[in-house]
This record gives C-alpha cells, structure tokens and sequence, in this order.
C-alpha cells in the first residue's frame, strides 16, 4: 500500500504521521493545512487541462458540492455581519475567519476534492496504522499514570501560530474524570470525546481492510479508542450507527418496510411503556456523568436564549463567556447546532442544515450503486450524531478523513464521461 500520485502522498503522510505530528505538537496545524493543499492540487490540475485532456480525466464536481461551498461561503457571511453589528473590531474579525478557514471551510473545501485520485483504500489501511500506534500508546500513558508522571508532559511552542486552545498542542498521558474520579485518555486528542469520535470513525474505516492482520488490528485499536475516552456516545453509536446505516441501505427492501411497519404498530399501541423506558435510559444515560451532562444542559439553554433574545439572524460573532454556572465554559461550545445557533445565527444553521439533507439524500439514493458509498452514509450518520455532542468546526482539522470519503462518495455517482470521438476501446482482438 503506496502512494501512487501527489494527493495520495499528502493523504498517507498526514494520517500514517499522526502520532508523530502528536508529539510534535503540530497535528492541529497538520489537520488544518491538508484540505488546502488537497485544493491546491485540485486547482493546479484543473489549471492544466486543455482540449486534449480526456474527457474522463477531466475534473467534475457532483451538483451536492455547491450545497457545501454556498453554505460555508455564508457562514463567513454572518461572521462578518455580526462583528459589524456588535462593533468586535478588525483583529477579531481575522481571528474569526482564520478559525473558519480551519473549521467550517473545511467542509467545502474536502466536498471538492473528491475527484482526485486517492484510493479509499488507501485511506482504510492509514486508519488502521493509526489505530497500531494507540494499541502502543496507551499501554505507556498508562505506565505514566502508575509512575505519577505529569498528567500533561509539556505544550509545543508551535501553539504560537494559533489556535482553540492548549490542549491542541500538548501531549498528555491521561486525564481524570471529575464526575467518577476514574480515568480517560484522550491520546491524540484534544479531549476525551473527541477521541471517541475518531475511534467511531476509524471501526467503520477499519472493517472495510481487506488485509486480515490490518482488519483485526483496525477494529481492536479503534474500540479502544473509544473505551478509554469514556465517551459515551462514543461507545453507543457503532452499534447505533451500524443499525441505522443498514437500515438506510435497504429500506427499499420488503422485509425491512413490513418490519419498520409493525415496529411502528407495536410501538404505537405499547408508547406510554415505551416512552417510561426510554426516560428510564435517559436517566441512567445522564447519571454516568451528571455534572458534564448539566454543565451541557445548561450551556443549551443560555446559548438557546441569548440567541434569541440578542441576535436571532446572524449570531453574536464570537463565543460568549460562560458564568460560574457552566464552570465559565464558553457559550456557544460543545454543541454544534446551538454553537450555531448563538455565533452565527439562524443563518449558519441553515448553511449546516440545508447541505447535511442535499447529502443525506444523495447518499440514501445513491448509496448502495458505488463501491463507497455505504461507508460514506456511514460517515454521514456518525457526524450528524455527534452535531448533538460536539462542536464539528473545532474538530474538522481530526475527523477530515470522513469527509474526505463523502467526497469520493459524491463523486463516484457522477455518470460516467462517454470516451472522446475517435477513442476506440482496446477489447482484445474481438469484434
């Protein structure tokens, strides 16, 4: 498994050199840069085709990606009118665009270079290389913890060039959960869910290896990674996901809709113990972790209502300043759709919203008719659930991969390009 072409150079080395980037300090950087320079090829390619090029080789997009480049174009839009409105001043407002040139940009930018040759598979056995270098790791951030060496080993000097936080760019061993006392890990991370996240993505990246030994190690690694995250939704959603995703693959199919329909019966005819149990699960959901999930709770409702009330349309720009009530975590973080919501308005919400549905459509129709577009849906189901728990703007610089395989997704339904006049197909000798 090589590289064959410049694209799948820059893909292999930014995901098998993760762990290095780690230590260094620069996977933030690493993750933020890759989408551009993918785009840089892309624009040099297209700069060279001529009347000559092949019709097949010529670079297309899937009508789905104008959905991603309008709906983060106007992200920057409300960005920019709400500084304006709220007076934040010039140096904020570059500080802004260049967080959403790391975070929403990405979106746009991974939606176009799908059409670039880099093998799917290619992406798979990275994955699984990442998912070696944790069963490796972990066992040494847990002899750190036993030695009592420092929770966080030292922070890069490369946080100079910007960015969210610290946490970015340091290493650390582990973590303490404040609720349980337990331990967490976050390995490469910045926080524990945001590994969880990646180990979702990877399980789902790792069962398509092909290679046995690869395959085992992918699975092993990735549920691991989601086991020391004490993540829940981490652990919960590749069983979840798997479920909805071959649901979505073959709703078409009788036995799966005379299924849902009596699922629907008995579901209809039992609510009341139905909805009991499902308070029930909440509960025991929520008492794994109670003061993370009010902290979440109440950081909904103030970015919930400081929207409203403040700035309904465009948002407030920036994140807010959190009261002791939340632990002084920002307003507007943790959560993708009140993050939204509270920055950018009821306008950035529906650039998220409209080209997550254009996606999900095209994925549901199209889907099972390409070679990865199951994994794609699958990609799509995982970043929509954690829209619910996560902030996706933060973390585009971790989770790129997946976008980068619904990029392929969109593009592998484009109808084929008929060969050029003139092009006569090599069959052999046989007429």
């Amino acid at each position: 498994m090589q590289p064959k072409n410049p694209e799948e150079t820059l893909v292999w080395g930014a995901l098998v050199g993760t762990y290095l980037f780690w230590l260094l300090g620069a996977l933030y950087i690493v993750g933020s840069a890759i989408g551009w320079l993918l785009l840089g090829v892309w624009c040099s390619r297209w700069w060279r085709e001529s009347s000559t090029t092949p019709a097949a080789e010529r670079l297309r997009w899937p009508w789905v990606v104008w959905p991603w480049i309008l709906g983060m174009i106007t992200m920057e839009v409300a960005l920019i009118i709400a500084h304006i409105h709220f007076d934040l001043g010039l140096g904020s407002l570059i500080k802004s665009s260049v967080g959403w040139a790391k975070g929403w940009a990405l979106l746009a930018v991974f939606a176009m270079v799908g059409g670039l040759k880099v093998r799917p598979t290619l992406i798979y056995r990275a994955a699984c290389i990442i998912c070696l270098g944790s069963l490796i790791f972990y066992p040494l951030c847990v002899v750190g913890h036993t030695i009592h060496l420092p929770r966080i080993l030292y922070v890069s000097p490369l946080q100079a060039v910007g960015g969210p936080g610290p946490e970015f760019f340091d290493v650390s061993l582990y973590e303490i959960d404040p609720d349980s006392g337990s331990l967490r890990y976050r390995l490469f991370a910045p926080w524990g869910p945001a590994l969880g996240l990646m180990g979702d993505i990877y399980f789902f990246f790792a069962w398509q290896e092909t290679n046995r030994f690869w395959r085992w190690v992918g699975v092993i690694g990735s549920l691991l990674m989601c086991w020391v995250s004490a993540s829940r939704l981490a652990i919960l959603a590749v069983p979840t996901v798997a479920v909805i995703t071959w649901l979505l693959l073959n709703w078409q199919r009788p036995f799966v809709l005379i299924s849902l329909g009596v699922s629907i019966f008995l579901g209809s005819v039992s609510a009341a113990s139905v909805t009991q149990e499902v308070q029930l699960l909440e509960q025991d959901f929520t008492k794994v972790r109670p003061s993370s999930s009010l902290v979440r709770q109440y950081l909904g409702e103030i970015a919930l209502y400081r929207w409203w009330h403040e700035a309904p349309v465009w948002g407030h720009g920036v994140v807010g300043n959190g009261p002791h009530l939340v632990e002084f975590m920002p307003i507007g973080s943790h959560q993708t759709w009140f993050g939204l919501l509270f920055i950018k308005g009821f306008v950035g919400a529906v650039s998220l919203a409209v080209p997550m549905f254009c996606s999900f459509l095209v994925m549901l129709t199209g889907a099972g008719k390409t070679q990865t577009g199951p994994v794609a849906l699958t990609m799509l189901v995982i970043l929509f659930l954690y829209t619910f728990a996560e902030n996706l703007e933060t973390l585009a610089y971790l989770y790129w991969p997946a976008l980068l395989i619904l990029s392929i997704a969109f593009h592998e339904q484009l109808p084929r390009t008929p060969p050029d006049p003139g092009y006569q197909e090599d069959r052999g000798g046989l007429s």
